[in-house]
């Protein structure tokens, strides 16, 4: 017999060791279908998804680390040399870097955070989250939010819209006379848009919803503004100097027939899948980068955040430590409240056929509930020193201890893993297989407990009787 303890396993395919070719193949059609996928792999319990223009993540929860392996290797094949598998430990811990910030582009950046909490959503709905990523994601959102409180984590250049901004300005110099065009008017799309107010001379969002550009540009405050539809491209792409594209397209929206003839033009491709042709790169008048050139920006930006930077660390580790006693405590109690059920079962049982057999001196009420009261103390008694044993083992993670003194409790002691982390139902342990003996009346009137040990003014209050049946073991 062993406790179930829902294992994490992860993997991740990131701007860290991956190429955008890699993440782009990583991709799945979308977040739910990624985690509809994982779900129905064997022996996943539960699966979140999480998928931005630089990274592809997934983390299963199983039994155990090698069923969790191998899902998530089925899960990301052809990516071997792409990919990063984080065992329990590093996925909670990853997970809490990546709400914080520390594993993006632009360290700290504020976008992520929203992009996980929106994940999480999609997972619950898609059946994914149970009470172990549950546990696991709402600690990352808490300690994501906590980082950027009370740290400099985030000021500076935020998101990637806003470092694809100041590449343009260390290329371009002063943007004031340039005439910029957003294609795409999605999360990066505004957060292009939201950067480059204020700093061009003119705006232009194309998008294949209008009605989404036209809300959009609403929300421009310093810069003249205008949407447009996807069709109009190739007219204004000959207006702009300065083109930042990011939409969610499969297929390239700009290629080398719509930017022949822009002249200059300073093309940044914040998408994934890029939305820029590759046959661009060799027209003499266009400058295309993609998220790989805004490298540089990002390093500036984690010089200046570094001390901030090792704050988020140490507030990390602190955390991590918390989850995971979090979860040793829940096991721990989940077994603790299996057990005292178990027993309540065989009290509830033994003090009906002791108030059976005594029925013929005329019980009262306030003995019948001295009896019941001196069953209840019993109880307490017996299971005090396994549940400070099992607490403690717990919090060491020393399941072996646990799972020994369970055999001995009650030999056989079954828990269903589904249990673990809801709560264990009634009838989910049978109190046969809890005492075994151990709890059994005929066992504790054998010596085990003394009429002597009996607070006096319980034994005032019970019918000679029952103290005689303590005493001798009769029926």
């Amino acid at each position: 017999m062993t406790v179930p303890t829902g294992l994490v396993s992860g993997v991740s395919i990131s701007h860290r060791h991956a190429s955008l070719d890699h993440i782009e193949r990583a991709a799945v059609e979308s977040q739910c279908r990624g985690v509809e996928t994982l779900l129905s792999q064997p022996g996943v319990r539960e699966a979140f998804c999480l998928q931005t223009c630089n990274r592809v993540e997934a983390y299963v929860v199983t039994d155990d680390a090698a069923t969790g392996r191998a899902a998530l290797d089925r899960y990301t094949a052809g990516l071997e040399d792409a990919r990063v598998s984080l065992d329990h430990e590093a996925s909670l811990e990853h997970l809490i870097r990546v709400a914080c910030g520390l594993e993006s582009l632009v360290l700290g950046e504020d976008q992520i955070i929203g992009q996980v909490r929106r994940a999480f959503v999609t997972a619950r709905e898609a059946g994914g989250v149970g009470p172990v990523l549950e546990d696991a994601l709402t600690k990352a959102l808490h300690v994501g939010e906590r980082a950027r409180d009370e740290t400099g984590i985030n000021e500076g250049v935020v998101s990637l819209g806003s470092a694809a901004v100041e590449l343009a300005e260390r290329e371009l110099g002063d943007l004031s006379a340039e005439d910029a065009l957003v294609v795409g008017a999605g999360e990066m799309g505004t957060l292009a848009v939201r950067a480059l107010d204020g700093e061009v001379a003119s705006l232009t969002v194309a998008n294949r919803s209008p009605e989404r550009a036209e809300h959009l540009t609403g929300d421009v405050e310093e810069t003249p503004a205008r949407a447009v539809g996807l069709g109009t491209l190739p007219e204004a792409t000959m207006s702009a100097g300065l083109v930042l594209t990011a939409t969610g397209s499969d297929e390239h929206v700009l290629d080398a027939e719509h930017l022949s003839g822009a002249g200059e033009t300073f093309v940044v491709d914040l998408a994934s899948p890029r939305d820029v042709a590759p046959a661009t790169d060799g027209l003499e008048n266009v400058t295309v980068h993609d998220l790989d050139a805004l490298e540089d920006v990002t390093d500036r930006t984690r010089e200046a955040r570094a001390e901030a930077a090792g704050r988020v660390e140490a507030m990390v580790s602190e955390e991590l430590d918390h989850l995971l006693s979090q979860y040793k405590r829940k096991r721990a109690d989940q077994i603790i409240a299996a057990m005292y059920e178990g027993a309540e079962r065989v009290k509830a049982r033994e003090v009906g056929k002791a108030v059976s057999t005594m029925e013929t001196d005329g019980l009262t009420d306030d003995q019948e509930a001295a009896v019941e009261a001196m069953a209840d103390a019993l109880v307490n008694q017996l299971l005090s020193a396994p549940t400070k044993s099992i607490r403690e083992a717990a919090e060491k993670g020393d399941w072996t201890t646990i799972n020994s003194a369970l055999e001995l409790f009650g030999p056989g002691m079954k828990v269903d893993p589904d249990d673990v982390g809801e709560g264990i139902p009634s009838g989910a342990v049978d109190a046969e297989d809890v005492a075994a003996g151990a709890l059994d009346a005929e066992d504790v009137a054998a010596g085990a407990l003394d009429a002597e040990d009996i607070p006096a003014e319980m034994r005032e209050q019970m019918p000679d009787a029952v103290l005689d049946r303590i005493a001798t073991g009769s029926d």
